[in-house]
């Protein structure tokens, strides 16, 4: 399988995979400035500005996801920590998964599990639709819920949740989502969860749609609940936090 990024990837799957947002907006933009043509003063002053915030947004938006998932290094994994003694890494993705082949060439020795918490009753956007559509999974990657997931206690040496956890709209499966964490992941493993935040940076980059990230501190309250203890945390970029937990009590 390959595991090499192409260039420009990132950012041309999120156009390719929300286009419809980019011919909205487009359409918006032309449509107002069609309509300043035909009135005079403010009030077009108002709609040649609110034409130029929209493309401006729209710009911005596509830049920061160029720099967070094409030059960032995101998906080279140079930060990630490896002792060698790895059994178990365990994935874990919404429904489209761009790592798990990376992650098994950087654990070449260990054994890698693909879960999939993709239910299309509760995660009806699009572009995740189409996405499973031009990406098929890992081999072997099995669906899962949340809640429930097929492995024992203190299984995994690692398990990640790339970009994932979000799609969890529900606080309470949120939850329960990290309790399954805490309890397969063993004693001295760790746990990657890496998250774009609902902060000033990403309300920069992405306007409104940061509302479908969570706080740091939403987060937080969540490892706090699963009995999980932040380790440490990575800023990738000003856009991109990675959390390595670990179970309560084991900070080595």
């Amino acid at each position: 399988m390959e595991t090499m990024r192409k260039p420009f990837q990132g950012v041309f799957n999120i156009i390719r995979f929300n286009w419809h947002f980019y011919v909205f907006a487009l359409a918006l933009v032309f449509s107002l400035i069609f309509a300043a043509n035909y009135v005079h003063g403010s009030l077009q002053f108002f709609l040649y500005l609110a034409s130029f915030l929209i493309s401006i947004s729209t710009i911005v938006s596509l830049l920061a996801s160029f720099y967070v998932y094409d030059l960032s290094g995101l998906y080279h994994f140079d930060w990630l920590h490896k002792n060698n003694t790895e059994n178990l890494i365990v994935n874990i993705n919404a429904g489209f998964d761009e790592t798990s082949a990376l992650l098994q060439d950087k654990f070449k020795d260990a054994e890698l599990i693909a879960l999939d918490f993709y239910d299309p009753l509760k995660h009806t956007e699009i572009s995740i639709k189409r996405a499973r559509k031009a990406y098929p999974p890992f081999p072997g990657t099995q669906q899962v819920e949340t809640t429930r997931l097929p492995l024992p206690d203190n299984a995994a040496d690692k398990i990640f949740a790339i970009l994932a956890a979000h799609e969890i709209r529900n606080e309470v499966e949120r939850a329960a989502f990290f309790k399954e964490l805490s309890r397969i992941i063993k004693p001295h493993g760790q746990i990657i969860v890496i998250e774009h935040l609902r902060d000033p940076a990403n309300f920069l980059a992405y306007n409104i749609g940061f509302f479908h990230f969570y706080s740091k501190s939403t987060w937080l309250k969540i490892f706090r609940k699963a009995n999980l203890t932040v380790q440490q945390e990575i800023k990738q970029t000003p856009f991109i936090s990675t959390f390595i937990l670990k179970k309560n009590g084991n900070t080595n």
